[in-house]
């Protein structure tokens, strides 16, 4: 039996609410309250004296991407390039320092065009050939949903000018025909797919690294989409996750979110795949989530369908990954499976659209599977107010609007950027709101992200009040979706993600208090400690 207890702290129970000290006995919280009262619990319990530190619950990253996050500790470095010469030197580097991560082929993710000084453009197959034309190069946009490849990896896969159609996606073409190595959405997987494969053992390895990274930044559970996300075959990712978890190797709690890319794929899931046959015999620690399904692309790829046409590019209205029917039809067999569905939607079309297909699965009105609405970026009133109704949830990443504050307005117009990323008004809706990173599309740490949440402004503190200020939520707000709310996500919220008895033991301890500290201090706060399961699994050195 472990016991421990956390004293003279200021530990967060919920708005407004504090308390001194807490018992944690095995993997559950017994108590709360002042010190002396729960010193008289402790009994043999080792004890820790936080010396007025803050404690609030362990951080929940609602939707991400864990096996991706350890796969980039060995890719080259890519993201914040500033110019296209800069992402050639930087894979040239890589090649150079790390040969045998390299010698079969490169797949890195991370450039933005809009953060280029000199051209504003996505790199080409001619750009990335200067790289090297002797080993398949695959380089993603940040996002993940447009990816620029080399010359060898258009020649591996057998394409020329009258094999340029995927569905769901596209392989674009220069002036003369050719395919140009930009590949957007569904595409995006052909081209990843020539880039040869890490070991299960390597694979385990990197999981695990980026497990820890999540525990030393104060996350202790992840709803993560790893498995039918290109990077491994399904199976293989359950395959591997499961060793993992059955050998008692991982201390964060784990959730899949499970990608499927047909009606064919998803029906064999249900009736003689993992959704039928999946033993998980600890769901407190690794567990078996929804689908996860895509209906469009980014804003900053303009690949995310919109209403009308992008602004700066009318005849554009995005890209429609999945369609309608496919969509209806996923969702019906997820419905009479008792399957929950959660959908990457950004623009106001895609979200539109999921929502209609979500409306035909309620039952009287009601959402009891809680499906889910990832990302939901651009919105308007009447939409918002039509995802409360039907009591859909949203997932949001408030970190986004680091970068997209500064495309939005010239991609959707100031009266629709106003009522987007509207954290607040969905909070006020009653909408059911979760925090996560989309990482390794933004960093998993979560703290740069409840900066974003409480100030709308970017790393650099612009603009001075905030992007639309009004859409700004305050800590206890912030803190809740990240925990509170990511526990609602995964039906857990009646032990999971308060600080009260009953509930898991999964706490971090700050090093500055996140309610009294400059807002702008946020995003630099880091755990001294973090507790998982009643179980310190990380202190600062």
């Amino acid at each position: 039996m472990s016991r421990l207890v956390l004293v003279n702290g200021k530990i967060y129970i919920n708005r407004g609410v504090f308390a001194e000290a807490v018992f944690a006995e095995n993997d559950r919280i017994r108590a709360v309250g002042k010190n002396q009262e729960i010193l008289k619990m402790a009994g043999e319990a080792e004890i820790i004296d936080l010396q007025g530190k803050t404690v609030i619950p362990g951080l929940n990253d609602s939707h991400m991407h864990l096996l991706n996050v350890g796969m980039g500790f060995a890719q080259a470095k890519i993201i914040g390039v500033t110019s296209i010469s800069e992402l050639i030197d930087r894979v040239r580097g890589f090649m150079k320092e790390h040969p045998e991560e390299a010698k079969n082929g490169i797949l890195s993710k991370g450039w933005n065009q809009d953060f280029f000084t000199d051209e504003k453009r996505m790199p080409t197959r001619d750009d990335l050939d200067r790289i090297s034309t002797e080993i398949p190069i695959v380089l993603k946009r940040v996002c993940g949903h447009v990816a620029s490849a080399n010359s060898k990896v258009i020649e591996l896969l057998g394409l020329d000018e009258t094999m340029v159609h995927v569905d769901g996606g596209t392989i674009e073409t220069d002036e003369k025909g050719r395919p140009n190595g930009i590949f957007t959405e569904n595409a995006v997987a052909l081209a990843a797919d020539r880039i040869p494969r890490y070991t299960l053992e390597d694979n385990k390895r990197l999981f695990l690294r980026a497990a820890d990274y999540a525990l030393a930044h104060g996350v202790t559970s992840v709803q993560s989409n790893d498995v039918g996300n290109g990077q491994l075959p399904m199976d293989d990712v359950f395959r591997l996750l499961h060793e993992v978890y059955d050998a008692g190797l991982c201390k964060l709690r784990y959730r899949h979110q499970v990608c499927v890319h047909s009606v064919e794929e998803f029906k064999s899931y249900v009736e003689n795949g993992e959704f039928k046959t999946g033993v998980y015999d600890n769901p407190q620690m690794l567990a078996l989530g929804p689908v996860k399904l895509f209906k469009d692309g980014s804003l900053g790829g303009r690949t995310a369908t919109m209403r009308k046409g992008y602004r700066d590019d009318p005849e554009n209205y995005g890209v429609e990954a999945r369609s309608n029917e496919e969509m209806e039809t996923i969702c019906r067999m997820a419905d009479q499976a008792g399957i929950q569905v959660v959908t990457h939607v950004i623009g106001d079309k895609a979200i539109e659209d999921v929502l209609g297909n979500y409306e035909h699965v309620l039952h009287d009105g009601k959402n009891p599977l809680r499906h889910t609405l990832i990302h939901c970026q651009i919105t308007d009133r009447p939409m918002l107010e039509r995802i409360a109704k039907d009591d859909v949830l949203v997932a949001y990443q408030p970190i986004f609007l680091d970068y997209d504050m500064h495309v939005v307005t010239s991609r959707c117009g100031e009266a629709l950027s106003s009522t987007s990323y509207a954290f607040k008004t969905a909070k006020e809706l009653g909408i059911h709101v979760s925090y996560g990173t989309d990482s390794p599309v933004e960093d998993l740490n979560p703290f740069p992200n409840l900066y974003s949440a409480v100030t709308r402004k970017d790393k650099d503190g612009y603009p001075e009040k905030g992007f639309y200020p009004e859409e700004c939520v305050d800590v206890s707000d912030a803190i809740d979706a990240y925990t509170a709310g990511s526990a609602y996500n995964e039906f857990c919220e009646s032990f999971k993600g308060r600080i009260k008895p009953g509930y898991l033991a999964d706490m971090v301890v700050l090093d500055r208090d996140i309610f009294t500290c400059d807002p702008m201090e946020i995003r630099d706060i880091l755990p001294e400690m973090t507790i998982v399961g009643g179980t310190v699994v990380y202190k600062k050195q």
